[in-house]
């Protein structure tokens, strides 16, 4: 429940003058609120005349609130059974969380709630089918599942939906998921006969008009909304107010997780704490290593099972002195109990996700905001800088849909012919309206029909046989998901999941002897049997270390370009605003002498070794150096695998050639080239012509902009 607001400030009565009156009554009685937060008194009038909007608030400032209160009063004031209202989270885990409050809210108008995904059974959904609650609770896969499903009546289901609440609207509109649920939404509102209301919530986003706009799809700059943001400066990127932002922020450099562990441990006995890894084989080694340690300590990551996760989250709810370690898991909002301490290992990979990990702390009344990096290695200490510092200059990302997402336009066609038993080979289009991706639809509508994708009959389009060999599986589940998630292999302890693992831990191992030991949920389980078919492996716990745990990164690239440079700017000698730890400020100097050769103030370093290798140390991110790696052509070598800081030149460069050079790329800034098989994690790309599968992953590896910045900037040959 969220706390009550500790100061109403306003015309408290006033505003809840514009709430139905028995809301108003269970907001003053049941609550025992005085009154509505700011941003839940400025959401009311425009979200009860129906407009859109994206609203902004930190971290438990009451945004469910400010959007179902007056969702809530609108809905009580039309005509009309059934579902009117959707409520649609990123993970499953936040919509469990949220039901009992919405049901309460709901209930208090004599309306019902419901949930509805992955995990609901399938008499559960059918009961839902039957009774069609006035509020569900569900994901963008859920939605598609129901559209497409031939036991949903789908038209009669949403018949009288009229509005769409997406909590952590950042976490979709940042990848293809957004533009999943943008596309359903297009069809949904067709089902339903009319627009419907959509409202964003958000903590922590640097461009909210932008993500207004995006969140509005097709009727964006016809349907009136707006941005309500009270009290809240939602800094444009680069925005530097004078002050640093509040909170009790330190860093320090232990070296080691071993050590990260050790000081976990002796910190804050007593107190509750909550540790985030950005990678699960770290939260399983922490996990681990403070239990043998004599901590309490709880894990949460996506590989657990779902009952192993539900149950670490509700001990640590429960208990006082321990320590959870998690993943981006409960970064969004999940309600853990009253935390005292948050820890960051190394650092988040953006500036918003650290908003959100810090504001799980300094809910209550007396107690501030606050969050204890600690570095495992330099390149973590370097990353937890440069965000720091960005963060401390009120700096947090524009969100940024990814760009020409061609493959959700295919899943987007197979979908509808699914959910359609005859769709008009000319008329599809209606069907988004003028959402931007359908624009350039027709070629890939043409390939799905060349291919067999989609059979045409008379002018009219019906799911084809090749749809049927690729993704029939188990009534088209896969169409319902528009990400590829690498295989992991199940781990059961007798009948009981315990979780995820890589099959690359389980493979034959010529230097390896004895018996398998894996590490997960923070235990050691030795491997007794490996069911390669059903993708299964039997395990049971045994004492003392020697266990692994290893997952697929899925292919992450690096850091994006302001983060890389504010690296750069934490070499140049730019401390953060936050308190250094003597081991934190000794560990940075050293960081700068090692670089000294490797950054300049006046812009960018090209570096010649001993040996004639040749790097043009740009510190522009992954992104940005793929670009010009492609840009450059024959100046670069093509085959090298980019980082952050810096690409490999053609050595045969020197200050006259690569002027000429850096001309060339500047005039023809280039996409970065595509392997084959970088494009089997776009999932749809079969469905795609390969040129414009290509495309869209060369869109998506590119950094125009930050190549761009880089060859316009000065560069200074050395030798080193």
């Amino acid at each position: 429940m969220s706390d009550a607001p500790e100061d109403p400030g306003g015309p408290g009565p006033s505003s809840l003058d514009l709430l139905h009156p028995t809301l108003a009554h269970h907001v003053v009685n049941t609550l025992g609120w005085p009154g509505l937060r700011p941003l839940q008194r400025e959401a009311l009038a425009p979200l009860i005349d129906g407009d859109d909007a994206v609203l902004l608030a930190p971290t438990a400032g009451g945004k469910t609130e400010a959007a179902l209160f007056p969702l809530l009063t609108a809905m009580a004031g039309r005509s009309g059974d059934g579902l009117s209202l959707l409520y649609v989270c990123p993970i499953k885990a936040l919509l469990n969380n949220l039901l009992p409050r919405v049901q309460a809210y709901a209930g208090w108008m004599g309306r019902t709630a419901e949930l509805w995904h992955g995990d609901v059974t399938s008499a559960g959904r059918q009961r839902i089918l039957r009774g069609r609650p006035d509020i569900l609770l569900t994901t963008p896969e859920s939605l598609e599942s129901m559209l497409v499903s031939v036991k949903v009546d789908h038209r009669a289901f949403f018949a009288n939906l009229h509005a769409i609440v997406v909590d952590e609207v950042h976490a979709f509109a940042g990848d293809d998921r957004g533009w999943h649920l943008l596309a359903v939404l297009e069809r949904l509102g067709r089902v339903a006969g009319r627009p419907i209301q959509r409202v964003g919530l958000s903590a922590t986003v640097g461009n909210p008009d932008d993500l207004l706009t995006w969140l509005q799809g097709s009727a964006a700059g016809e349907r009136p909304g707006r941005v309500v943001a009270p009290g809240v400066n939602p800094h444009r990127p680069g925005h530097v107010p004078d002050e640093p932002p509040p909170g009790d922020v330190e860093l320090d450099y232990v070296g080691s997780l071993t050590n990260a562990a050790k000081v976990v441990a002796s910190l804050h006995r007593g107190e509750k704490r909550l540790v985030f890894c950005d990678s699960r084989q770290y939260v399983e080694e922490l996990g681990h290593a403070l239990r043998r340690l004599g901590v309490t300590a709880f894990l949460s990551h996506a590989s657990l099972s779902l009952d192993e996760r539900r149950r670490a989250e509700q001990a640590f709810g429960e208990a006082r002195d321990c320590v959870i370690v998690a993943t981006s898991t409960l970064e969004l909002g999940i309600d853990v109990g009253d935390l005292d301490r948050v820890v960051q290992i190394n650092a988040p990979g953006a500036v918003a996700s650290f908003l959100q990990r810090i504001g799980r702390t300094g809910r209550r009344r007396g107690s501030i905001r606050n969050c204890l990096f600690l570095a495992v290695d330099k390149a973590g200490l370097l990353d937890a800088a440069g965000l720091l510092h960005l963060w401390g200059r009120h700096w947090v990302e524009p969100v940024v849909p990814p760009p020409e997402p061609r493959h959700i336009v295919a899943q987007q066609l197979l979908a509808l012919c699914l959910q359609e038993p005859e769709v008009g080979a000319r008329l599809w289009p209606e069907w988004w309206g003028g959402l931007e991706p359908f624009h350039q639809g027709e070629p890939i509508a043409a390939h799905l029909i060349r291919e067999g994708f989609i059979d045409l009959d008379g002018g009219l389009m019906m799911i084809g046989p090749e749809a049927e060999k690729r993704f029939g599986r188990r009534h088209f589940m896969g169409l319902t998901s528009v990400f590829t998630a690498p295989p992991q292999f199940t781990a059961l302890n007798g009948r009981t999941e315990i979780g995820r693992v890589d099959p690359a831990l389980l493979a034959s191992d010529e230097e390896r002897t004895g018996p398998r030991r894996l590490l997960l949920a923070g235990r050691t389980w030795v491997v007794t049997w490996v069911d390669w078919r059903r993708q299964r492996c039997f395990v049971e716990p045994v004492e003392g270390g020697g266990g692994k745990a290893r997952w697929d990164s899925g292919g992450h690239l690096g850091s994006f370009f302001h983060l890389t440079r504010a690296v750069r700017e934490v070499l140049l000698g730019t401390d953060p605003r936050v308190l250094l730890t003597r081991r934190a400020a000794n560990a940075l100097a050293e960081a700068r002498e090692e670089h000294i050769d490797l950054v300049h103030p006046g812009g960018s370093v090209i570096v010649r070794s001993e040996g004639g290798d040749l790097r043009w140390w740009t510190w522009a991110g992954a992104r940005a150096n793929l670009t010009l790696i492609a840009s450059l052509g024959s100046a670069s070598d093509p085959k090298q695998q980019p980082n952050d800081a810096c690409l490999r030149l053609n050595p045969d460069l020197d200050p006259r050639t690569w002027a000429a050079a850096k001309q060339a790329a500047r005039e023809s800034v280039t996409l970065p080239t595509v392997a084959a098989r970088a494009l089997d994690g776009l999932k749809f790309s079969d469905a795609l012509p390969g040129h414009l599968a290509e495309r869209t992953l060369s869109a998506r590896l590119a950094d125009v902009d930050g190549a761009r910045t880089l060859l316009d900037e000065p560069a200074r040959f050395v030798r080193r």
